[in-house]
């Protein structure tokens, strides 16, 4: 009998939205009257831009004719997108970063689970608590934990607290740690990092031949100036950084897939015998063997994010889900729920009220105001006591979850 991938079994509960969805199509089945308002997973709602739509269609076009038509196309993205990326994102911004270290994908989810394969399973991993799941999974899956603890943490991961008594700020690690994952504005607990916090784990990453694996998936929320958009803005970082980037939540693309990373030339690591090599090499090798390319339109949809019409439109879509973060996080403290984030992020952070349990405030909620939201724990030991909600939906869906919030906690 073939043997299975056992580290897939020390995985715990499945992961958390399936078991959100879960829960939810139970509550439905039970109750097929009730008008439920979804607030948990960070799916956009809002239709693509309209200049983003036009270049879409303007290059299906393209592909429905013998001149224009195109088939296989660089894995790593065509140089058009690869360009206008470098240039819009970072070089305006004064960040040195060259258009071939760009790597264009299907997913900054995909892309920072599988950076793990070129990484070696002996390296020390620290992770934000509470933080993305999928960081913490795809290490399980790739073989660098043990199995978990009660609190759901795992063996072999180094876990950095980032909760209201450390204002959300990431201590450096008290040991050497190899690969260190951090994501600003934070998912989920929509808080932001300032120059000086990044300096420090630069700085850190420098000090110890570790490499920071940056997720900027909602820097395009950024609404302080004095916050950085990329950890490239910060002095040293392309010597101990890969930056993630998605077209999900800034241009609507959750239902196309559109992202990249960035693998800076210069970046090295070590082999098994202790000689230095270079990642970007490595990383391309990687891509060009277990990934065959975004497609063609949509890749010009995603350029069509950087003409002046994308970026108007893209702006207004931004504005559009800060509001409703603004709605749900006035509503809330109106409330006299504690929270968080909201500001330079889609994502409210919330304190559950009375003491409750993160689950049990996402069944009361469900039960009491039809409203879904996603308990913090799932995000992490830390995570405890806290619930997270999206600002991804209809105007008319947050105004009335706000109404129905109140009502909840009545």
């Amino acid at each position: 009998m073939v043997q299975v991938n056992d580290n897939f079994l020390k995985l715990k509960a499945g992961y958390l939205f399936p078991e959100i969805g879960r829960r939810v199509s139970a509550f439905c089945k039970a109750n097929p009257d009730a008008a439920v308002i979804k607030l948990g997973i960070g799916d956009v709602t809002e239709p693509l831009p309209p200049a983003i739509a036009e270049a879409i269609h303007k290059a299906v076009d393209e592909m429905s004719n013998r001149e224009t038509f195109r088939g296989y196309g660089p894995e790593q993205g065509y140089d058009f997108l690869r360009a206008a990326i470098a240039e819009n994102d970072f070089r305006s911004r004064g960040c040195d970063v060259a258009d071939d270290e760009i790597f264009v994908s299907d997913g900054s989810k995909c892309d920072t689970g599988n950076i793990l394969d070129i990484f070696g399973t002996d390296n020390v991993v620290a992770i934000t608590d509470p933080v993305y799941p999928v960081y913490v999974d795809t290490n399980v899956m790739s073989g660098r934990t043990g199995e978990a603890d009660a609190t759901g943490r795992y063996a072999g991961l180094v876990y950095i607290p980032v909760t209201a008594e450390n204002d959300f700020t990431p201590a450096l690690p008290d040991q050497k740690v190899d690969l260190i994952y951090l994501c600003f504005p934070n998912n989920p607990t929509g808080t932001v990092a300032s120059k000086e916090t990044l300096k420090q784990w630069v700085d850190y990453a420098k000090a110890n031949d570790s490499i920071i694996l940056f997720d900027a998936a909602y820097e395009a929320f950024i609404t302080d100036p004095e916050i950085p958009h990329s950890i490239y803005e910060i002095e040293g970082a392309r010597d101990v950084a890969i930056e993630f980037r998605s077209f999900s939540k800034n241009a609507g693309f959750t239902g196309t897939r559109c992202a990249f990373t960035v693998v800076p030339k210069g970046l090295s690591g070590k082999t098994s015998t202790g000689e230095s090599t270079l990642i970007h090499p490595i990383w391309n090798r990687r891509h060009c063997t277990k990934f065959n390319g975004v497609s063609y339109p949509i890749q010009r949809g995603a350029e069509a994010a950087y003409s002046e019409a994308g970026k108007a439109q893209i702006g207004e879509l931004v504005s559009f889900y800060l509001e409703n973060a603004r709605l749900l996080r006035e509503g809330l403290e109106a409330a006299g729920i504690t929270v968080y984030g909201g500001v330079n992020a889609p994502y409210v952070w919330l304190k559950t009220p009375g003491g409750l349990s993160s689950w049990d405030f996402f069944d009361r909620l469900l039960n009491r105001g039809h409203l879904v939201g996603t308990p913090g724990s799932g995000f992490g030991a830390a995570g405890e006591g806290y619930f997270r909600l999206s600002a991804f939906n209809s105007r008319a869906n947050v105004e009335e979850a706000v109404e129905r919030f109140a009502k909840s906690l009545g």
